[in-house]
């Protein structure tokens, strides 16, 4: 006998509006989520795409010969696309530059550069006194011994003072310079200024940088012509080998900016006494690259002394400042060439720390006294020739003018010509070769040359990749929702599909294909409230 259940459930009317308006919420919410827009599949977006053959590669359609050989063309495009890439890449971050040369146009006036010399004996013979030989014993390589021939165990001397050891017994401008002439004007020792140096007491020619002397004209007799008598008879003489023994005569110069410091032992030149030797100079402005181009040091912009005791960086002033700072770790000292307001080393530890702490400092980067080239830089291209005088007639005119005679003449003076080729200056600038813009502009090609694409299809697929994920990460966040059951005055609200699959009826009693329908009428609860409203559902 077929079992009928009936299931009754009671809607108050006062609930019954809230009711239907959270039914219609929930209605619309599925609507609107049903009716959100799925992500493209692959190949909805490949025939969409903007990029060269993706279309015919993944887009719609059957699967066949035609769809294989445009994917191997795809593919092989795309990787010769990445080679090329990794070429340019590669050449990219080796950082190339090239030298660029400009010819800057002639100026009126030009600024001469400055120019110190020293005389190649450090020691004046004759002003040495006993003292002296005997501090400076391990410099000079003397005995040292008094006039009576006493030896060193039995003398005794105050502390020397290497200042004015040097002040005193070194070659002075005022005995050696003979003339000076500076663009057809007359000059004297005045305009020289006092610089020590490796080679003791040196001097410097235009060394203010604040009030530099102009070049009107290019040429012979434009710049500075000096004539020396370099002193022979005032060199020390040998007695044994030393680390600072000279076996030369003539004087050491070196031509620079005003900024830069003189490195006279290793940056100059050599001017030999019975020659009169002409520097055609020109001045040259060269420009290197800071990092990642190159390794040039640029400047600080804070307008304060980068390096102490100098008022701008160049190489000669840090190598000075390494070497000062070795000594000062070796020996607690400084010398006298060197700035700072330290102790000066004493003569009988001049040649330990000088030779001994000097010689360690390395030159190239990973030495522990690296300085780096200033990103602007001033120096001077020299041309060196030179002439031999006196000639017969002017020896002797010489030989009576300083009441020398003619072999003195020929073996101590010299002439020094120092002037500008031409008033123009030459620019070298180092450039980047293969820049950014060039990059990019290279990619660009090989991009649209093997796979027809541009940055907005690279857009274009970020793009696809972000709505794919997303979609998925949503779906994986998303969890099944519960049933929701609600208790009202002790009655059982139950949803129609809950009902559906608690239902223990069979599938014939089911109003499809025609059969009877098991649904009874509605039946009114006599006993229920007045304006209620019953719903009866049967199996």
């Amino acid at each position: 006998m077929p079992i009928e259940i009936v299931c009754k459930i009671k809607f108050a009317e006062e609930d019954a509006k809230p009711k239907e308006k959270e039914a219609g919420d929930e209605q619309s919410l599925l609507g609107a989520a049903r009716g959100a827009a799925a992500p493209r599949d692959l190949a909805t977006f490949a025939s969409t795409s903007t990029l060269h053959g993706l279309g015919r590669a993944c887009g719609p359609g059957p699967h066949g010969l035609r769809r294989t050989l445009w994917a191997l063309a795809l593919l092989t495009s795309l990787a010769a696309f990445l080679y090329q890439a990794a070429g340019l890449a590669r050449g990219y971050l080796t950082r190339p530059h090239l030298v660029a040369m400009d010819p800057a146009a002639p100026a009126p006036v030009a600024g001469f550069p400055a120019v110190t010399l020293c005389n190649i004996n450090r020691f004046r013979h004759s002003a040495l006194s006993d003292a002296d030989i005997f501090h400076l014993a391990n410099l000079t390589g003397l005995p040292p011994k008094d006039r009576d021939g006493h030896r060193a165990a039995g003398l005794r001397y105050p502390e020397p003072d290497m200042v004015d050891i040097l002040n005193r017994t070194g070659h002075q401008l005022a005995d050696m310079l003979k003339s000076c002439n500076f663009s057809g004007h007359h000059c004297s020792a005045s305009n020289f200024s006092v610089v020590y140096t490796r080679y003791g007491k040196c001097y410097t020619f235009n060394a203010d940088p604040h009030s530099s002397l102009p070049s009107r004209a290019g040429g012979m007799g434009s710049g500075l012509e000096i004539m020396l008598d370099i002193q022979q008879e005032e060199y020390l003489p040998i007695w044994r080998e030393t680390n600072e023994t000279s076996f030369e005569a003539g004087i050491r110069v070196q031509i620079h900016s005003q900024e830069e410091p003189p490195y006279i032992h290793q940056l100059g030149f050599g001017v030999s006494p019975g020659f009169q030797t002409f520097v055609s100079c020109q001045e040259q402005r060269l420009t290197y690259l800071p990092q990642p181009w190159g390794n040039c040091r640029a400047e600080s912009g804070l307008g304060e002394p980068e390096l102490q005791g100098y008022s701008a960086y160049s190489v000669s002033a840090c190598r000075l400042r390494c070497e000062k700072e070795a000594v000062l770790q070796r020996c607690h000292c400084r010398m006298v060439h060197m700035p700072g307001n330290e102790t000066i080393c004493p003569p009988n530890i001049y040649i330990e720390c000088a030779d001994h702490t000097l010689d360690s400092l390395g030159g190239g980067s990973e030495g522990p006294c690296f300085c780096p080239t200033p990103c602007n830089l001033t120096r001077y291209g020299k041309e060196i020739s030179m002439v031999r005088i006196p000639n017969r007639g002017s020896a002797r005119y010489l030989a009576r003018k300083y009441n020398r005679n003619e072999t003195y003449i020929r073996e101590n003076f010299l002439v020094l010509d120092v002037f500008f080729e031409a008033l123009t200056s030459e620019a070298m600038e180092q450039r980047a070769a293969y820049g950014l813009s060039a990059l990019l502009g290279d990619l660009g090609g090989q991009m649209g040359l093997f796979i027809g694409a541009s940055i907005l299809t690279l857009l274009e697929i970020l793009d696809y990749i972000y709505e794919v994920s997303w979609d998925r990460l949503k779906r994986v966040w998303r969890r099944p929702k519960t049933p929701l059951r609600t208790s009202t005055g002790g009655i059982s609200t139950l949803g129609l599909q809950e009902l559906k699959e608690q239902s223990p009826c069979p599938s014939q009693g089911r109003a499809e294909g025609g059969g009877a329908s098991s649904l009874l009428p509605n039946h009114h609860h006599p006993h229920g409230p007045p304006g209620g409203l019953f719903e009866d559902f049967a199996c």
